[in-house]
């Protein structure tokens, strides 16, 4: 996790483990295109499999797909926290999401394996941009910002959400949250030019 700060205005950027378990079931029944707005797919790629006969009686994919983009909203909305709880074999909490249920239920050990490994390449990742000062360009968004409106600047906090996505942008999800490839920041240019005019909307 990066925080970046001043007088007013904080920037949290980190990834998310029961995004990365969403991502992989996303990707894993082929739901392309799925959420709001729809992310890229993981990379590295996931395996497409099948998901018709595990959902055929609880209402198919379009049910599963549904269901996912439920789930993934409310992710969203409650990120850092893991909400609703995944606990495995059952999965309680899904309970009125039976098609998503019976997908953690048949693919949560592949799911979590993949996203542990994620979250360990992005961890490695903050240490190689801590080593070389790659965040500072978000302190240099906000204090040309500042130096734009002067004291009619707005208080704001801003989450980022990375993801390993295939697409190297970020989608504006929430008023305060940003979901992000986590590849997006090697591009200075490009980042700047996603990430600028979201502070401009908040200060």
């Amino acid at each position: 996790m990066h925080h970046t700060g001043g007088p007013g205005w904080r920037i949290t950027m980190d990834t998310s483990g029961p995004m990365l378990l969403a991502l992989y079931l996303k990707d894993h029944a082929g739901l392309d295109g799925a959420g709001m707005p729809p992310v890229a797919p993981a990379q590295p790629r996931v395996r497409e499999a099948d998901h018709h006969q595990l959902t055929q009686h609880v209402g198919g994919l379009p049910a599963l797909r549904r269901e996912w983009e439920a789930w993934w909203q409310h992710l969203i909305e409650s990120h850092p926290e893991m909400s609703p709880a995944v606990e495995p074999p059952a999965f309680g909490a899904f309970g009125e999401a039976p098609a998503l249920q019976r997908s953690l239920q048949a693919h949560f050990g592949a799911a979590l394996t993949w996203a542990r490994e994620r979250r360990a390449e992005y961890e490695r990742l903050e240490r190689k941009r801590e080593a070389v000062g790659a965040t500072n360009v978000l302190r240099e968004i906000v204090e040309e910002r500042q130096l734009e409106v002067g004291t009619a600047a707005r208080d704001f906090n801003l989450t980022i959400i990375e993801l390993p996505l295939s697409e190297d942008r970020a989608w504006l999800v929430n008023a305060d949250k940003v979901i992000m490839s986590q590849s997006l920041l090697e591009d200075r240019e490009a980042f700047r030019s996603y990430l600028k005019p979201v502070v401009e909307l908040l200060m």
